[in-house]
């Protein structure tokens, strides 16, 4: 079930919320965690024993873990993780590295993000064994939590475990959390499924066939669409989140305003560069035992990365692709960026955009002739053609799409946000886009995430 779908915004959120909200507070919980799971089993009834089964053997783990000394634990947190991974592996990589023609599984839905949510949980209590869940349907609701089970953010147990045993849940946190989830609609509706045709329509005619121009202007394109739509579904969990008195953490802070790439991953998928920070790169030894040992370190880090995010080539390419420039920015460019924000802007964002060309074509040779036709440095015969007639005709139809992207991008939009949210005509305004958006979801052919395919 989608959050930008007539089912969930029409039936399924006010039911839920008219029965949350007088459920008395102990029964919270339940009611959230029951209603969590039918939510997950809507969209997916083939693999939803998978989330139980996940579930009861990481409640009767770390239960077991209580009291027994530390090589006990160990034992019992490697045998866990061993399941996790395990079973990421088969469903996501194993089709791929045996082929799909040999073995044929469709993906359970979020297992990427529920799978390291809660591997996450298992390490902790590994670490810190008093920092367990006794209660079950006090874990369940922690991994269910519908408003980011299937895409993120990936929340830590240790930073809703205070909420999950007492919370607000007033009239105030359900307006706020129908703006931010307004916001985040409207991100996904009006921003990045319009801007995503443009990219559609130059997959459509051929990468080998379009202009220089059409290609910097599609894989610009294609880089907003994917920040609007994952960014909208970041802000519609925090603002489902807040309905239901919690406080999801932020998943993106205008990362196309880095300085460097090093900044750049500071701001994009933050949860998900947290995760792989606490629970591998540090555990790795991090930057603490010399230059040579960081670089592996980070390899690892980012291979992992890389292949995180799907079962292909140019996934792996992708994460080795952004290995290389930090190492670049670590060894060489890094105090240089740091001083001259105005190149270094420029520089990440030229960087970044050749990297979603990586990311979103998965056959090797479209990559290639798309990057030489954006950098005519290895030029095929039409890499310097420009046929500026149809780019001309592309920022007619798209140009003022463009133009909302990129100051959306910035803080200037936040801070007016922030200074206004509680004045009536901008409740009035995001009550008019709130209808706009949900006129795009009617009429909408596709409308699909696009990280519920990772």
């Amino acid at each position: 079930m989608l959050f930008c779908s007539e089912a969930f915004i029409f039936v399924f959120l006010p039911v839920f919320m008219l029965v949350y909200y007088i459920t008395p507070e102990r029964w919270r919980n339940l009611v959230l965690f029951l209603g969590s799971l039918w939510f997950y089993f809507v969209g997916e009834r083939t693999w939803f024993f998978l989330i139980i089964v996940s579930l009861v053997m990481h409640f009767l783990g770390t239960s077991c873990m209580q009291g027994r000394g530390k090589k006990q634990r160990k034992g019992i947190l490697i045998l866990l993780l061993i399941y996790d991974f395990g079973s990421l592996f088969v469903f996501k990589y194993l089709p791929f590295l045996a082929g799909e023609e040999n073995i044929k599984l469709t993906l359970p839905l979020g297992i990427s993000f529920y799978t390291f949510q809660i591997a996450a949980y298992a390490i902790d209590v590994y670490r810190r064994p008093e920092e367990y869940e006794k209660d079950f349907v006090g874990l369940g609701t922690y991994l269910c939590m519908f408003p980011q089970l299937i895409a993120g953010p990936i929340v830590l147990f240790r930073d809703v475990a205070a909420q999950i045993k007492k919370r607000q849940v007033n009239l105030q946190g359900l307006e706020e959390g129908l703006k931010i989830f307004t916001v985040g609609l409207a991100y996904k509706m009006l921003i990045a499924n319009v801007l995503g045709r443009l990219w559609n329509e130059v997959r459509v005619v051929g990468i080998e066939s379009v202009s220089t121009s059409m290609a910097w202007l599609g894989a610009f394109a294609y880089s907003l669409q994917l920040y609007f739509d994952f960014n909208g579904y970041s802000l519609m969990a925090m603002g489902l989140g807040k309905m239901l008195g919690f406080s999801i953490p932020r998943n993106f802070n205008h990362p196309y305003i880095a300085v460097s790439i090093t900044d750049f991953w500071r701001r994009w998928h933050i949860t998900l560069s947290t995760w792989f920070r606490d629970y591998l790169y540090i555990p790795l030894g991090g930057n603490r035992k010399g230059k040579y040992r960081t670089i592996c370190n980070l390899f690892i880090v980012w291979a992992l990365t890389g292949i995180w995010h799907g079962a292909g080539w140019n996934f792996a390419m992708w994460g080795i692709y952004y290995f290389l420039l930090l190492v670049l920015e670590k060894v060489i460019l890094g105090k240089f960026l740091e001083k001259h924000h105005g190149i270094g802007r420029v520089y990440t964002m030229i960087l970044v955009v050749a990297g979603w060309v990586i990311f979103s074509l998965e056959d090797m040779g479209s990559i290639g002739i798309c990057l030489k036709k954006m950098f005519c440095w290895m030029g095929t015969e039409h890499a310097w053609t420009l046929n500026w007639h149809v780019t001309v005709d592309a920022l007619q139809r798209y140009g003022i799409f463009f133009l909302a992207a990129i100051l959306l991008s910035t803080y200037f939009p936040e801070k007016i946000y922030k200074k206004y949210q509680n004045r009536i005509w901008f409740s009035i305004m995001l009550l008019g886009i709130f209808w706009a958006s949900v006129y795009q979801i009617v009429t909408a052919e596709s409308n699909p995430f696009l990280y519920f395919r990772f």
